[in-house]
């Protein structure tokens, strides 16, 4: 299970804003390289300033709208007819790179282990490509879960959301990262699994 489950829905409430961004000329991959630039700038601004922990309260506002920004560019792309083998490539290169950007700040908090950090944004990295591979070997592109991107967001935006709050971190976000690792472990498992058992079954066909 994963918050993936919920993306029809949440397109759906996208779809209006949707709308207006191609009535107003905006494209798919201007909205993706938007996102991206952004997340950059975030992380390298709250990593610069890791010792002020107010400032990672942007973590959680802005996983909530960059999760609206990721569903709204494939909406454009799909249903407006911006599909391109570029955007296919931005959309998962700005991912993984955004990703990693966001989670880096982390690292340089007091009481979080900077090598609990680097495992997470490898393993996210390694689960995303896992994803992708499914297409290579005749599935779909796999977003199985149970922490994709969606679940990260959740993850960190409340990490973000506690350590800026003033809570200090120590056991409790130990244990919320190695739960994330694990089950980002578990996550890459699925999606190799169960692209392998849909490309089986295509070749069936």
């Amino acid at each position: 299970m994963s918050l993936y489950a919920l993306k029809p829905q949440f397109q759906s409430l996208l779809r209006p804003l949707v709308h207006v961004l191609h009535r107003s000329g905006v494209t798919a991959n201007q909205v993706t390289i938007a996102a991206a630039v952004t997340s950059v700038a975030i992380g390298v601004a709250l990593t610069a300033h890791a010792a002020r922990p107010e400032l990672f309260l942007l973590i959680p506002l802005w996983c909530i709208l960059r999760m609206a920004l990721n569903a709204m560019d494939g909406m454009l792309a799909r249903e407006y007819g911006q599909s391109s083998a570029l955007g296919a490539y931005l959309n998962e290169l700005a991912d993984v790179v955004s990703d990693a950007a966001l989670y880096l700040p982390f690292a340089f908090v007091t009481g979080i282990s900077p090598m609990a950090i680097a495992s997470i944004i490898f393993l996210a990295a390694l689960s995303e490509i896992a994803g992708i591979l499914g297409i290579l070997v005749g599935a779909s592109r796999r977003c199985d879960g149970p922490m994709g991107k969606s679940d990260r967001a959740l993850v960190f935006g409340a990490l973000g959301l506690a350590i800026g709050c003033g809570v200090e971190a120590g056991a409790w976000s130990a244990i919320v990262l190695t739960l994330t690792a694990a089950l980002l472990l578990l996550t890459l498992v699925n999606r190799v699994r169960r692209g392998m058992m849909e490309a089986a079954r295509n070749g069936e066909r």
